[in-house]
């Protein structure tokens, strides 16, 4: 087992890579260390060089420093090369003494920075050797740094060092990825409920699939979870197009863990958005070694650093109590629902076994769908409770516990941008949709929707014709309340009239119909449209056309762009808000070959402009 406190290390940006040889554990079967690789990153300097002495104590051959870097006011280091013992060769004046020669101009080095990030980074490795490598463990030949003035620590303090640091980058990967595996090449999750189940060189494949998408993406993030013995436990990763799009569309996220719940050979959960033309966008991936708390936790709170603390208003998720409580811990602002979707998916598996089955469905549906006002779902819930008898049935009384996180007459004050459980911005921006009516509102928002959500806007303005008396039943001021009747399709398709309450508010111009349709989807419903049209409103007032669902949306907010927010030392925020702005020209010079000269014009023109300023400094 591994110290405490190594429960919970974390590997960012390259801690995982190739396995060197540990013999002779309790099992008698070989691992494999971490060999060095460019990319991998520490905490301070103390642990880049006590990681590369573990290794080479395991592969034979004695570390030393071969250059050191500070900084002339603080004397902070801020660079090292580390090289073997047999780097080098001795000086001319040192030839004839007697004491054996051992240096061999030996390649093997790695040389490593301080990051922005303020973790040190390996930017250049070399592993041959040009010579033998002996089984002894040499002690290391080190310098004290005269900046580091804190005690040595005793012999058995920097053997508990060294343990916790080399248990924290073992990882148990020595086969080499092939699929034909026998039993013991799998490991078994019911065994392991502490590591993800993997083949053998999984682990490996992840890390140098990471390893790529960063060479070519360096706005590409991921972290990495290993557990005590250092087992691959949990995985995160998002690329930069998800990183841009949460800025953008990360007010209502969706958690798909269906692959996890599901058992499927990866234990998938995916963070989901929807975007300004009504089509899911991906905001960031895990994988995790089981549906725990803690790991659930760990993955948010990855997500969150990834998100530069971002938090979204409503987190959407399928009913799970384990979900429940790591939302609660690490997102304790948002409003957390339960998809009804997924609900209503599992009633035939739930209810189905029951007399009467498909009138109790029936019941079921039109208390969740039909009801307007909470009195009403409670009354209409009681109804179907006692005329079927199911007040014991377990799973509709776990349901009725939980009912403000999923029935939609509890959650009209939650924002869900229309989500309830080759981008198409160059049709919706050259095409004009058909008009189908002549109503000014149709009109006004043809011109400012995509072309997805103006079709369900455009639906609402059709079914203003199947409204009729608006009628004005209370009067407080200025606020005004309208009854509006709807012809709409009941039981055995005949034709019912249902009553709707909208208030209005002439002076704020304020609009508010009972169903919400608004805060569940994100645009007027047909009810709020009959009582602007009634007062002889001719456009939707601002408030109620969300700039998300704009054609040119991402053209007109470009999240955290506001150059005075940016601190002047924080390397990486100016990187992060570049690179989405850079990201905004992309998006845009691709739509057409003009778009793409004026684009590559443009970044052209601001390299030069750049490296000016940097002439004019040098």
């Amino acid at each position: 087992m591994a110290e405490a406190g190594c429960s919970n290390e974390r590997v960012t940006n390259g801690e995982l890579n190739e396995r060197e040889k540990e013999l002779d554990d309790e099992t008698g079967e070989k691992k494999e260390f971490v060999a060095p690789a460019v990319g991998m990153e520490f905490e301070s300097y103390d642990d880049a060089y006590n990681y590369y002495n573990c290794y080479a104590k395991e592969v034979g051959f004695r570390v030393r420093v071969k250059n050191s870097w500070f900084k002339r006011n603080s004397r902070e280091k801020y660079g090292a090369v580390l090289c073997c013992s047999s780097q080098g060769f001795k000086r001319i004046k040192d030839v004839n003494r007697l004491r054996k020669e051992t240096r061999t101009g030996c390649p093997a080095m790695v040389r490593m920075r301080l990051a922005d990030s303020k973790r040190w980074r390996v930017l250049e490795v070399m592993l041959e050797h040009n010579h033998s490598l002996g089984v002894k463990k040499y002690r290391p030949v080190k310098k004290v740094s005269t900046g580091n003035k804190r005690k040595s620590l005793s012999s058995s303090d920097a053997e508990g060092r060294t343990i916790k640091l080399y248990r924290a980058l073992v990882i148990d990967s020595e086969g080499n990825g092939k699929s034909s595996l026998n039993g013991r090449d799998v490991m078994n999750s019911s065994e392991h409920p502490d590591q993800l189940n993997l083949k053998r060189g999984d682990a490996q494949a992840i890390y140098n699939y990471f390893c790529r998408m960063q060479l070519t993406n360096p706005n590409f993030f991921y972290l990495m979870d290993l557990n005590d013995e250092g087992h691959l436990r949990n995985v995160f990763w998002v690329d930069a197009r998800s990183r841009v799009s949460c800025g953008y569309f990360g007010d209502v996220v969706y958690i798909d863990n269906m692959y996890l719940l599901s058992k499927f050979e990866i234990p998938l959960v995916a963070f989901v958005g929807m975007n300004h033309h009504s089509h899911s966008v991906l905001l960031g991936c895990g994988l995790l070694a089981g549906e725990t708390t803690e790991s659930y936790i760990w993955l948010f709170k990855a997500w969150i650093t990834c998100m530069s603390g971002c938090s979204p208003q409503t987190i959407i998720t399928d009913r799970c109590r384990t979900l429940q409580d790591a939302i609660a811990e690490a997102f304790p602002r948002a409003h957390h629902c339960f998809g009804l979707s997924h609900i209503m998916k599992r009633v035939p598996e739930k209810l189905g076994g029951l007399r009467h089955y498909d009138a109790l469905k029936k019941t079921f549906m039109k208390a969740v769908y039909d009801t307007l006002k909470v009195i009403e779902f409670e009354a209409a819930w009681g109804f179907m409770v006692q005329r079927f008898g199911v007040g014991n049935h377990e799973w509709l009384q776990a349901l009725y516990e939980d009912r403000v996180r999923w029935v939609p007459v509890y959650l009209k004050d939650t924002v869900f941008a229309g989500m309830s459980a080759a981008r198409p911005d160059i049709e919706s921006r050259t095409v004009s949709p058909a008009l189908k009516t002549r109503c000014s509102f149709e009109l006004q928002l043809s011109k400012l929707y995509s072309k997805e959500i103006f079709k369900k806007f455009q639906f609402e303005v059709e079914e203003m014709y199947s409204c009729f008396s608006t009628t004005q039943i209370h009067a407080d001021g200025p606020i005004i309340i309208f009854l509006v009747k709807e012809r709409v399709m009941g039981e055995s398709s005949r034709r019912e009239i249902r009553d709707y309450e909208v208030l209005y508010n002439r002076t704020a111009g304020e609009v508010r119909c009972i169903c919400s349709c608004f805060n569940f989807y994100g645009y007027l419903c047909r009810h709020a449209l009959c009582v602007l049209n009634f007062n002889g409103v001719e456009e939707i007032p601002c408030k109620y056309i969300l700039p998300r669902w704009k054609k040119d949306y991402k053209r007109l907010y470009i999240p955290d762009h506001s150059s005075n927010d940016v601190d002047s030392t924080d390397h990486r925020k100016r990187f992060n808000q570049l690179y989405s702005s850079a990201l905004q020209v992309v998006e845009e010079g691709v739509i057409s070959l003009e778009h793409y000269s004026v684009a590559l014009e443009a970044f052209e023109e601001s390299l030069n402009r750049v490296r000016e300023v940097e002439e004019k400094q040098a």
